[in-house]
């Protein structure tokens, strides 16, 4: 069974757009994701989405090196989130070919997020894309259960969840949540590794996860317990932002790494 493999977006640790596109493909990556909304309050937004010029030049990178956009980051729902204003974003990354949407969920009212999450699933789906809800636990939504609970409330083809190797570890979800996980309700998961013991302040884990995160094999997480409930099939996004170790031994070894090690994870499981 062929199985495609992504580079996450924090995977480039920093590499503009372009040469992150070049690296991927020079590793042997299938996919690959870019950041065009802010990750987060006070965020500056990502120049891609507003500067032609790059954006140009990223699209022929990706058709120069036959690499396809996998995902996209990131939709934030917060209690006043406008969900047309999205509009331009999704113009840009369905040109890219995108087919996944990166969702984080900032609202604690369950119904208003619910409602609001529905109709993100509705606006996306008009251009072809999904949206992906990653549970956070430091979010609005925090475990597998919360996940589950809006993508099956929005029974729609675009309602997704994304699952992450790291903050599975943090939230307190089961394993035998993962292995209950229809297929047809994930369309990629995010693997990396992350030390054991760790400080559980929302703060410190959403920096850990933005910079700090260890390639698979060298932390705390049992990695192999959760792949093995993986889907066989499931594209694999290998997200292993670390700035320490991309400055110790450059972000081409780092990523080479990475992705050599997730693969052998990935096989080891099957």
């Amino acid at each position: 069974m062929t199985r495609s493999y992504s580079m996450a977006y924090l995977t480039a640790n920093g590499l503009d757009p372009v040469a992150a596109t070049e690296l991927a493909a020079r590793l042997g990556f299938d996919k690959m994701s870019f950041r065009l909304l802010p990750a987060g309050p006070g965020d500056a937004p990502p120049p891609i989405l507003t500067d032609d010029g790059l954006f140009a030049r990223v699209k022929a990178a990706l058709a120069d090196t036959g690499l396809q956009m996998s995902d996209a980051e990131m939709i934030r729902l917060g209690p006043d989130t406008e969900l047309e204003s999205f509009r331009p974003f999704l113009d840009r990354i369905a040109t890219l070919g995108a087919a996944h949407i990166l969702v984080a969920g900032d609202d604690t009212d369950r119904a208003r997020i619910t409602d609001s999450y529905g109709r993100l699933c509705e606006l996306t789906w008009d251009y072809g894309l999904t949206a992906d809800l990653e549970f956070m636990p430091w979010t609005g939504i925090r475990t597998i259960a919360d996940a589950r609970e809006l993508v099956e409330a929005a029974a729609h083809p675009a309602a997704a969840i994304l699952f992450d190797c790291l903050h599975f570890d943090r939230c307190g979800s089961r394993l035998d949540e993962v292995s209950a996980l229809p297929r047809g309700m994930m369309n990629y998961v995010q693997i990396c590794d992350g030390p054991v013991p760790y400080d559980p302040d929302g703060v410190a884990m959403m920096t850990l996860g933005r910079t700090a995160r260890l390639i698979p094999g060298t932390g705390g997480i049992d990695l192999a317990a959760i792949v093995a409930r993986l889907p066989a099939d499931i594209p694999v996004s290998v997200e292993v932002p670390n700035v320490a170790l991309a400055a110790e031994i450059g972000v081409e070894a780092l990523v080479a790494q990475a992705l050599a090690r997730t693969r052998q994870l990935v096989d080891g499981a099957g």
